[in-house]
């Protein structure tokens, strides 16, 4: 990627196109006294999960203290790809200082994010991102805890769960949220490190529900096609609550055991309570929103990542100490 033929705007100065005001202010959560005098930040957060407010309080952060903080242009795009490009082109339009931003789709996001690298906005993806060769030609810097590191903890403790029971093997489930590349590579590591440790797991069905509601049907789905399922393995939050969910409304608490990702207010209590939900594999969402705004100044100081990527740490929590230990650790909820 040639970071030599984007124009670079210091978080200081911006220019905004004077018919996109009345919308821009509208969507204001983080201002200066003067509208966008130090700077506008474009930030997109793909739905209204509880990891995406720790992402804006972790970029706000970074980017929103002081008196020269820029102004947070924000929206939430419910993984609607035609509401992400709607924004994108608007700030792509207002020529704002860089864009944060989770892409809702590998392949059908790469126009929006072209149109901002083409008007010399800076992209700076984190969580999800569009493909490889786009994000290296469009995206400046990605913010990304491994993903097959992150699927291979659910799998260590899914097996664990299973030689501790007496399971050789077990049948798994599987709630998807494989719109995204990422949700795959956390299924391909949780597979790998599952069977490795027991060979005899069984994967018998993998079903995409990307919000609560459908993971719960889909959850449920399973439960009746295969009731002799032991365990689920939900791929992010809304997948793995989605399973648990299923689990207690067909009465298998207790014999069906959920294993997945993203801690919240509601995954902490669950895995307190202990009967279904054994162990989450988390990335901060909080830690997330602070590597991306390092990430924001960092790029607009033309000092980019070499290699794109810029690492977040994978944390692991299993069982109720760790579901009481999260609690007294976010005693706001916010993860």
């Amino acid at each position: 990627m040639n970071h030599a033929k984007r124009r670079r705007r210091p978080v200081g100065r911006a220019v905004l196109v004077p018919a996109l005001l009345a919308a821009l202010v509208l969507a204001v959560t983080a201002a200066c006294d003067r509208v966008g005098e130090n700077g506008r930040i474009g930030v997109v957060y793909l739905n209204a999960e509880g990891y995406y407010a720790g992402v804006e309080r972790g970029l706000g952060g970074v980017l929103g203290q002081g008196a020269d903080r820029p102004q947070l242009v924000q929206t939430n795009i419910q993984s609607d790809p035609a509401k992400e490009s709607s924004f994108v082109n608007t700030m792509s339009s207002a020529k704002v200082d860089a864009l944060v931003v989770s892409p809702a789709s590998a392949t059908a996001s790469i126009p929006a994010l072209r149109l901002a690298h083409e008007s010399g906005v800076p992209v700076i993806c984190y969580n999800t991102c569009v493909e490889d060769a786009a994000a290296r030609e469009y995206v400046d810097a990605f913010v990304l805890g491994d993903p097959f590191e992150f699927g291979r903890v659910s799998g260590e403790q899914m097996a664990a769960h299973f030689r501790a029971a007496g399971i050789a093997a077990p049948k798994v489930g599987v709630i998807n949220c494989e719109q995204f590349e990422v949700c795959i590579q956390r299924r391909q590591g949780f597979e790998k490190a599952l069977t490795a440790a027991v060979p005899g797991a069984k994967i018998v069905a993998n079903q995409q529900g990307l919000t609560m509601d459908e993971a719960v049907q889909r959850g449920e789905q399973l439960l009746t096609a295969h009731p002799d399922i032991d365990a689920f393995y939900g791929e992010a939050g809304s997948q793995m609550l989605g399973a648990v969910r299923a689990v207690e409304a067909r009465g298998k608490t207790g014999r069906v055991a959920v294993f997945g990702g993203d801690m919240s207010v509601e995954a902490a209590g669950k895995l307190q309570d202990g009967r279904v939900l054994k162990g989450v594999a988390d990335i901060s969402g909080i830690k997330v929103g602070r590597l991306a705004g390092e990430a924001v100044a960092n790029v607009l100081a033309g000092n980019p990542p070499a290699d794109l990527i810029v690492p977040a740490p994978v944390d692991r929590y299993l069982g109720p100490r760790d579901g009481a230990r999260w609690m007294r650790e976010h005693p706001d909820g916010i993860p």
